[in-house]
């Protein structure tokens, strides 16, 4: 088989390590990755090779699904740069940003209990809006600047817009179920 497993995701892919990423271009990279190592064209080998290619196909997955996701894209590239993004552990964020949560929180639980689905998109809308500017915010950090520092309090902001995101999508179907 090709594919070597101390490759990084990037290297597994051939793309060059960046937040930025051509997602056609790692869709076509992974179909043809996947097509080198995907467990039924070894289905007529012995059963230490056909675990062998599972392993491989697994691990194919499991960096394509963490290449395709920005969140989980910027925290591999820190990890990579050897910054442990800490998202359990240190969620400390500025005021303002808390003060902002707090607020979108409190209008999310608002309009779910009051059955306000045409606000809950709304605010859906917005934190789209909020999640593309950290997007941009992260592609400038971690490709043009280096920042790694600003790169992990971007990937905090992130992490909770995801989490607020997750709410929305729970109480919109919530309500039209």
């Amino acid at each position: 088989m090709v594919v070597d497993l101390r490759k990084n995701h990037y290297e597994l892919f051939g793309l060059p390590v960046s937040f930025r990423i051509d997602g056609a271009e790692l869709d076509r990279a992974y179909r043809e990755v996947q097509g080198q190592v995907h467990p039924d064209r070894f289905a007529h080998l012995s059963d230490l090779e056909k675990r062998v290619s599972m392993q491989w196909a697994t691990r194919v997955n499991e960096a394509y699904r963490v290449l395709r996701t920005p969140l989980s894209r910027a925290c591999y590239l820190l990890e990579l740069q050897g910054v442990d993004p800490a998202l359990e552990s240190n969620t400390a964020m500025s005021p303002e940003f808390l003060m902002e949560q707090m607020e979108w929180r409190e209008a999310v639980a608002d309009a779910r209990d009051s059955g306000e689905v045409a606000e809950l998109e709304v605010l859906q809308r917005r934190i789209r809006g909020e999640a593309k500017a950290l997007d941009s915010g992260l592609e400038d950090a971690l490709d043009r600047r280096h920042a790694l520092e600003d790169g992990r309090d971007l990937v905090r902001r992130m992490m909770f817009l995801t989490k607020l995101q997750h709410e929305i999508d729970n109480a919109l179907e919530a309500l039209e179920s």
